[in-house]
C-alpha cells in the first residue's frame, strides 16, 4: 500500500508537505513526490494534500467501561467492595462492541490505554490496546500495562460514604504502603522458597502476585493525582518502592513543573474539556500542557473517557494549541509523547521506518473544529 500526495507529519523530523508513504503492516518508506516510484502490483492512494499522521494515542480512558448511554447496567469500571483490588484486570471488563470504540477510530485514534477507575486506592491492572476489533484479547498491545492507583479525593469520598477506610489522604497512602510492603515480603518468600527447598513458599495470593510486576518495574505505577500534594505523594511512594511512576492528570503539575522536571516524571494532563466540579479541580487551567511541555516535563493529553469522549481527542489538543502549546507539541501529545510515557514509542507514535503502519488521515489540521478524519489503517489494515 502506498499514499501519495499527502501532507505528511512523521511527528520524528520535518513534515512532508507533498509525500508518499509506503507500508504493509509496518512503514516500509516515505519522501516527498519527487522520489516517488510505483511499485508493481501495489496499491495506490491518492490522499489529495490529506494530511498524513500516524494513529493518535490516548493513555488514560476507560473506554468500553461505561456502555454508552446506559446507567449501572453498563458499568464496570470501579470494584468497590474493597479499598485494594490489584488483582482486577482491565480486560475482563471492556466491551469492543461498545460504540464509542467506532467512533473513536473514526476520530483517527488507533491506540488506547484502558484503566480501571481511581475510587480505589489501588484499582487493577491497565491495559494498552488498539480501537479497531471485536475480541479484547485481539486487540491487546501490552496487558497488563500497568498497574492503576488513586490519590486524593476520589477514594476519600467514595469510602467516607460507606464509613469505611481510609477516609484521609493519610489512610490512602497508607493502603497503598500496606500492600506494596505485603507483596514484597511475599516475593521474597517465593524467591527464598526457589533458592532453599527447605523453606515453605507462601500460599498463592492473586492480589500479591498482581504487584510483584509493578515492584520488579516490569509494568508502571499510573497515580491518579490532581493536587499538587498528591502528586508529591505518589512520587514519594514511588521512590520508597522503586516504582516507574506516571501522573496521571497532574491538575496541578504546572505549579511546580521545575520540581517534575527534577524527579523525571512524566504526566498524562487532562481531561481539560469539563468543568471544575469538584474541589480538586479548582486550579484546572488550559494552560498546564504548554507549561508542563516548556519546563521539559515529557506529557501528554488525555480524555478520561468518558469524562470527555475519546473522539474530541484532537480537539483537547486544539484547546492546548490555542492556550500556548505549539501546534508540533500539540499534535506530538497525541501522538509521540503518550508512546513515549507508556515505553512503546519503538513501536507506536510516529511515521518511521520499521515502526507499526497506525495511519491516520485528515481533511486538514487535526486541531481545528473543521477537520474530518477520512480513513485509518491499523497495522497497515484500512479499518476505516
Amino acid at each position: 500500500m502506498v499514499i501519495i500526495h499527502g501532507n505528511i507529519h512523521p511527528m520524528e523530523g520535518a513534515p512532508i508537505p507533498d509525500g508518499f508513504l509506503r507500508f504493509s503492516d509496518v512503514i516500509l518508506a516515505m519522501g516527498p513526490m519527487e522520489q516517488f516510484a510505483a511499485l508493481p502490483g501495489e496499491s495506490v492512494l491518492d490522499a489529495k494534500g490529506a494530511w498524513v499522521l500516524p494513529g493518535l494515542i490516548d493513555v488514560h480512558t476507560h473506554l468500553g467501561l461505561f456502555g454508552d448511554g446506559l446507567g449501572f447496567e453498563g458499568e464496570d469500571c470501579n470494584e468497590v467492595g474493597e479499598p485494594v483490588t490489584p488483582h482486577l484486570r482491565v480486560i475482563d471488563g471492556i466491551n469492543p462492541m461498545d460504540r464509542t470504540f467506532r467512533e473513536s477510530l473514526e476520530a483517527g485514534v488507533t491506540t488506547v490505554a484502558v484503566a480501571p477507575g481511581s475510587t480505589n486506592p489501588i484499582g487493577g491492572q491497565i491495559a494498552l490496546l488498539s480501537t479497531h476489533g471485536r475480541r479484547i484479547d485481539d486487540m491487546l498491545l501490552k496487558a497488563p500495562l500497568g498497574m492503576k492507583f488513586a490519590l486524593g479525593e476520589n477514594p476519600k469520598t467514595w469510602y467516607h460514604d460507606r464509613d469505611e477506610t481510609p477516609v484521609t489522604r493519610m489512610g490512602t497512602a497508607a493502603a497503598i504502603r500496606q500492600a506494596l510492603y505485603a507483596a514484597r515480603d511475599y516475593g521474597r518468600r517465593k524467591q527464598r522458597a526457589l533458592e532453599d527447598p527447605e523453606n515453605d513458599p507462601p500460599e498463592f495470593d492473586l492480589k500479591q502476585e498482581a504487584l510483584l510486576p509493578v515492584l520488579a518495574g516490569e509494568i508502571q505505577a499510573h497515580f491518579h493525582a490532581h493536587r499538587l500534594d498528591d502528586i508529591f505523594t505518589a512520587l514519594r511512594i514511588s521512590r520508597e518502592f522503586s516504582l516507574d511512576c506516571v501522573i496521571v492528570h497532574g491538575t496541578e503539575g504546572y505549579l511546580a513543573a521545575d520540581l517534575l522536571v527534577a524527579e523525571g516524571v512524566p504526566v498524562i494532563t487532562g481531561p481539560n474539556l469539563l468543568d471544575r466540579c469538584k474541589p480538586e479541580l479548582k486550579q484546572m487551567t488550559f494552560q498546564s500542557p504548554s507549561v508542563l511541555t516548556q519546563a521539559g516535563v515529557l506529557c501528554s493529553i488525555c480524555t478520561d473517557h468518558p469524562e470527555t469522549p475519546l473522539k474530541y481527542l484532537p480537539i483537547c489538543a486544539g484547546v492546548a494549541a490555542k492556550n500556548g502549546l505549539s501546534r508540533e507539541d500539540a499534535l506530538r501529545c497525541i501522538t509521540l509523547n503518550p508512546a513515549k510515557i507508556v515505553g512503546m514509542d519503538q513501536l507506536l507514535g510516529s511515521l518511521k521506518v520499521g515502526k507499526r503502519a497506525d495511519v491516520s488521515l485528515f481533511t486538514g489540521d487535526p486541531l481545528e473544529m473543521e477537520t474530518v478524519c477520512k480513513g485509518v489503517f491499523i497495522c497497515g489494515r484500512r479499518c476505516f
